[in-house]
């Protein structure tokens, strides 16, 4: 069948999509949703039938798509609708069995929030096995589909020319040939190198010149080289970039690495953290902050009492910091000292710094006094957990210092964070942002819980 040009789409119908796409939306949504509940109604069938016991027909069919949303909920979280490159894709089925085993408990969990199951129990099982082989389907499916219409990816090789060949003989299958011949058969939709470069130097008109819509870095420090530029104008196109990555770094612990006709390499993105992690955290921050306000408020307003008595008004003191994606920000804190601390400028807080309020330093020692910073995190400026925010007077000077510094920016900075349970107010710079990119890399709710446990003993133990 002829495939249909993009002129050939009504506007309207294109405008729709395209703006559906651009908000997240995916067409695997309905796909995965028809294939779930499709899965359950067959597998009712096979064990009873066309005659369904226990439960009327309605039942049954607002318990499927329950779980039906459930799951693709849960699928969402687990990033199973994040856009992939074209080359590199990451094997599915691994998070496809662990978003449907963790659906399938959510399913049971439904009993007890609808005092109703949403399905007979012993279909369960069925439906991780089944279900899952649905899903993998699904995506081996539209893969094809876009390959198809996508059609073959364009790649620039970037690297030491005996990289360069190596990586030409790997995308052709084992044969050489000249520029425009490297054809691999084994990527959805193969991949023919257009363009060729020694350095990352000009890599973004290279790209426009030939069209490339994949780029291979070979060499394995390259990184550094393309990031923040041309990285970030090259993902705004579409175009999706791979690093190379030898044995030594794989070594490391690196988890994400992509196979490429044969070759390891790591996607790289402005941003580590994927959009449905971020919304994830988020998520979890309310929650938190909900179950807790009970507690959060006697605290607080118990806090500010013994401030406004001790020290006197105002009570807060509000501060600008550079919050995600260094956009400035006020945060607020309780006044531990006096009101004239800063008018020679800005200094950095020290342990035994002369300036603290007297009666006030227990609370700098426990952290009380970033406690008003909730606001903060329910305004959605900062997380619980993150990288603590800079002031902007000192995040110049570090981010000249510090390579690397300017990936804190990509989440939201936190109340608390691994480089505050880690170190400590004398630990290096270089060492602090260290564990911050450690945390951003690494980052997981069960992370984010051990990080507010922590942070707990610290605050109890006065550990500054």
């Amino acid at each position: 069948m002829r495939q249909m040009e993009r002129s050939e789409v009504p506007p309207v119908v294109h405008r729709v999509v395209t703006g559906l796409w651009a908000r997240g939306f995916r067409f695997l949504f309905v796909l995965d949703a028809v294939g779930l509940y499709a899965s359950m109604v067959a597998i009712n069938v096979v064990r009873f039938g066309f005659t369904w016991p226990t439960y009327p027909l309605s039942h049954y069919v607002v318990g499927f798509a329950i779980a039906t949303v459930i799951h693709l909920f849960i699928g969402y979280l687990s990033g199973l609708y994040q856009r992939e490159p074209r080359l590199g894709r990451r094997p599915w089925l691994p998070t496809i069995v662990l978003a449907m085993v963790i659906g399938v408990g959510m399913d049971s969990v439904a009993f007890v929030v609808l005092d109703r199951y949403l399905m007979p129990r012993l279909n369960l099982l069925a439906l991780v096995v089944i279900g899952s082989l649905v899903l993998a389907g699904n995506r081996q499916w539209s893969r094809r589909l876009a390959a198809r219409h996508l059609g073959v990816a364009r790649v620039a090789l970037v690297g030491p020319t005996d990289a360069v060949e190596s990586a030409r003989e790997h995308l052709a299958g084992g044969k050489r040939g000249g520029a425009g011949s490297s054809v691999a058969g084994s990527t959805a939709g193969g991949a023919i190198v257009v363009a060729v470069a020694a350095e990352t130097a000009g890599l973004a008109a290279l790209v426009a010149e030939h069209g490339v819509t994949d780029v291979l870095l070979l060499d394995v420090h390259a990184f550094g080289q393309v990031f923040p530029e041309p990285l970030a104008s090259l993902e705004a196109l579409g175009v999706g970039v791979l690093q190379r990555v030898g044995a030594q770094e794989t070594l490391l612990g690196l988890q994400s690495v992509r196979e490429v006709a044969g070759m390891p390499f790591v996607r790289l993105r402005t941003h580590t953290m994927p959009s449905h992690k971020s919304r994830l955290k988020r998520g979890l921050d309310l929650a938190l902050v909900t179950m807790f306000s009970p507690i959060l408020i006697l605290v607080v307003g118990a806090v500010a009492v013994y401030v406004r008595v001790v020290a006197g008004r105002p009570v807060l003191y509000r501060q600008t910091r550079l919050g995600r994606d260094g956009v400035p920000f006020s945060l607020i804190k309780f006044r531990t000292m006096g009101i004239d601390a800063e008018t020679a400028g800005a200094v950095l807080a020290t342990v035994r710094d002369p300036r603290v309020v007297r009666g006030l330093t227990w609370m700098r020692s426990m952290r009380v006094d970033e406690l008003p910073q909730i606001w903060n995190v329910v305004r959605g400026e900062m997380s619980l957990v993150g990288p603590r925010p800079e002031r902007p007077e000192f995040a110049e000077e570090l981010a000249t210092l510090v390579p690397g510094y300017e990936r804190r920016y990509e989440l939201r900075p936190g109340i608390t964070g691994l480089a505050q349970v880690q170190g400590r107010y004398h630990t290096d710079a270089v060492y602090k942002v260290g564990h911050d990119l450690q945390y951003l890399v690494n980052w997981s709710p069960v992370l984010d819980l051990q990080i507010l446990l922590r942070t707990l003993w610290v605050v109890a133990a006065r550990r500054v």
